[in-house]
């Protein structure tokens, strides 16, 4: 019989497992944003892209410099898909022109979130990525029961406090589990 309440992962992590072949994913963390029967959307949250938000902001609005602390802000990819998209994941609260409250945390697609940080009156915690990782329906489920991924609930320390280097490892130690003592083959029992 179907599971008639099939369980989602929104709000959780997707840890890329050590065989993880595809290397938009390979020592992922992925937040997801969304996962429903018509797919799942998420961020890489620990991918910097060598860009920061002064060369974003430079593009949207070059006639004002960017103030310094911009320089420090990393941009991060945040997956394959419309690499030219921009997305910041903050706690919720802040409210801006394209912002999609996720319970505790959102997410906002519009410029004016990266102009109100750059202000100093935006979020003070985030993440900033351009494109997003993306599953038709069905397709993360199968990955999951490939081993491809091991999931838990999403932690906001993890997500804004931690290094994002750092960012991979800590998700996996909530789980109990080294990801460098894991081996890099895959197998079922």
């Amino acid at each position: 019989m179907k599971d008639a309440n099939p369980s989602y992962l929104k709000n959780h992590f997707l840890i890329a497992m050590p065989h993880m072949a595809d290397p938009n994913f390979a020592q992922t963390l992925t937040f997801l944003i969304e996962h429903n029967e018509q797919g799942a959307m998420g961020l890489v949250i620990n991918r910097p892209n060598g860009l920061n938000l002064a060369d974003v902001l430079e593009q949207l609005r070059p006639e004002i410099l960017p103030p310094a602390i911009c320089q420090s802000l990393p941009i991060f990819s945040g997956g394959p898909v419309q690499t030219d998209r921009g997305f910041v994941l903050h706690p919720a609260g802040p409210q801006f022109q394209a912002t999609m409250d996720l319970g505790e945390l959102a997410v906002t697609t519009s410029q004016d979130v990266l102009f109100a940080i750059a202000d100093g009156h935006g979020p003070e915690k985030h993440v900033i990525a351009l494109g997003y990782a993306g599953w038709e329906a069905g397709q993360l489920e199968e990955e999951l029961i490939g081993n491809t991924w091991l999931t838990c609930p999403a932690d906001s320390h993890i997500l804004f406090d931690l290094p994002f280097d750092q960012r991979l490892t800590a998700a996996a130690a909530r789980l109990g589990v080294n990801l460098s003592l894991l081996t890099s083959q895959a197998g079922h029992a």
